[in-house]
């Protein structure tokens, strides 16, 4: 089986140390890259991360010691070393925008964890058991952006994600009506 080298630009944030410890040994990914902001761009994942690692296992042994790019200004050089990689930064949205474009114009796919892109009309939202036609959109977006192999895809938001895909096969039946709670701010805080 093919594997993908990819990055994780804003590695050292909450999401970022998700997307490592599940990428942590993939059978699909090979991560080659992490990136963060420039304070921490030369810090290895360990030293930039290391007191503030929040998740409940520990840091992927394999990426302690990969030394952090710098994720603004080190976009052609990252573009060049993976196929494609996830984003979840901590931007202001129009900064995040401006950055996952900078990416796909490189010629870098995006998939983002980021909500900046959910409402831009040639980006996808793919939640694949439901929609995988909307893949379709990338040809738009290519041409809007010049850009042959970059592209930017969004992930919808952790609680649509979850649900939604359950209550899908459901519709057939008459499903009219979901009441749906979730605790996003607890868990975000």
């Amino acid at each position: 089986m093919k594997q993908y080298n990819v990055g994780i630009i804003g590695a050292t944030g909450m999401v970022g140390q998700r997307f490592a410890t599940l990428l942590e040994n993939h059978p699909w990914f090979n991560v080659k890259v992490l990136a963060a902001s420039p304070r921490s761009a030369g810090q290895t994942y360990e030293e930039a991360a290391g007191s503030r690692w929040k998740m409940a296992v520990p840091m992927p042994a394999s990426m302690k010691d990969m030394v952090l790019m710098d994720a603004t200004g080190d976009i052609e050089k990252i573009a060049g070393m993976v196929d494609f990689c996830f984003c979840a930064v901590d931007m202001k949205k129009d900064e995040i925008k401006a950055l996952e474009e900078a990416y796909a114009k490189a010629e870098c796919p995006i998939v983002s964890n980021n909500s900046a892109h959910r409402f831009t009309p040639d980006v996808p939202m793919v939640v694949p058991e439901i929609n995988p036609e909307h893949i379709e959109i990338i040809k738009a977006q290519r041409q809007r952006l010049g850009t042959k192999r970059g592209f930017i895809a969004v992930k919808s938001n952790c609680s649509i994600q979850s649900y939604v895909p359950a209550l899908h096969p459901l519709r057939k039946f008459g499903l009219k009506n979901v009441l749906a709670c979730t605790y996003q701010a607890i868990s975000g805080a």
